[in-house]
């Protein structure tokens, strides 16, 4: 009996939460790379946008054989979205420069066929952590 899920290879999801306001982060682009060793070349799957619940739905799946998973993050157009809503709300507080430390977060982890790997990104504009969450 088949359960439909495929057991030779891992997938993987992702939601970002920023924790400077408590919510979301919507509309960021998320990149998924994959090898099949850690000696192996990248090779770029594609990609998706967080949905308004700052989750990526659609990522590309795995190829068989993959051992490890790389996750880019372009945080930069979200925080300067973010600082100009700010500065729209108050505009005696704007900042001369861009005040994004990081404009983009790479994930890389090792995965094993089978396993499903969630892993969140907490972030803020001035650091982030992540974890294999369930």
């Amino acid at each position: 009996m088949s359960t439909g899920t495929d057991t030779s290879v891992a997938s993987v999801s992702t939601h970002i939460l920023d924790t400077s306001a408590g919510r979301p982060a919507a509309g960021v682009a998320v990149h998924v790379s994959a090898r099949p060793g850690r000696d192996a070349d990248w090779r770029e799957l594609g990609g998706s946008f967080t949905d308004a619940d700052g989750r990526c739905k659609d990522l590309p799946a795995l190829p068989e054989g993959t051992t490890h998973v790389r996750l880019d993050f372009a945080v930069e157009p979200y925080f300067v979205d973010k600082q100009a809503e700010a500065q729209q709300d108050a505009p005696a507080n704007r900042d001369s420069g861009t005040g994004v430390f990081f404009p983009e977060v790479a994930i890389t982890f090792a995965v094993v066929p089978g396993e499903h790997y969630h892993v969140p990104l907490l972030l803020n504009p001035f650091g982030y952590s992540v974890y294999r969450g369930s």
